[in-house]
């Protein structure tokens, strides 16, 4: 049986030679617009993703945090609008360089927050 010559190719080099590929497609037929407009659109859509998906867990727990103390449900939903105005600030303005590490450090302070208190309030003693 005769096989192909990409078949027998290892697989990390058939896969960079099909970015190669499409890259040299963009370049030549001038989309770089095209993709930039492409990115855009796909990371809107990924953050509304993330917002339903965010909203969908509320929504199902709500009633079990309106019970929490009037501490814990500042600290929760404080943690959470802090790390969507991250999230905005970020998208709008982007991060570059040592802006990136407090990007990454504020949300995974909002997130330890956001555990903290939901596990704090879980802890039957």
């Amino acid at each position: 049986m005769k096989r192909g010559v990409f078949s027998n190719m290892n697989p990390t080099l058939r896969g960079l030679l099909l970015i190669a590929a499409v890259a040299a497609v963009i370049v030549a037929l001038r989309l770089q617009l095209t993709l930039v407009t492409l990115l855009w659109i796909a990371q809107i859509a990924f953050l509304v993703a993330i917002a339903f998906f965010v909203y969908t867990l509320w929504r199902q727990r709500r009633s079990e945090i309106g019970e929490w103390s009037t501490r814990a449900r500042v600290v929760f939903y404080g943690a959470a609008a802090l790390a969507i105005v991250d999230l905005a600030v970020n998208w709008w303005a982007g991060a570059h360089g040592l802006q990136v590490l407090a990007f990454i450090a504020v949300l995974a302070i909002c997130a330890f927050a956001m555990w903290r208190t939901w596990r704090d309030q879980h802890t039957y003693v």
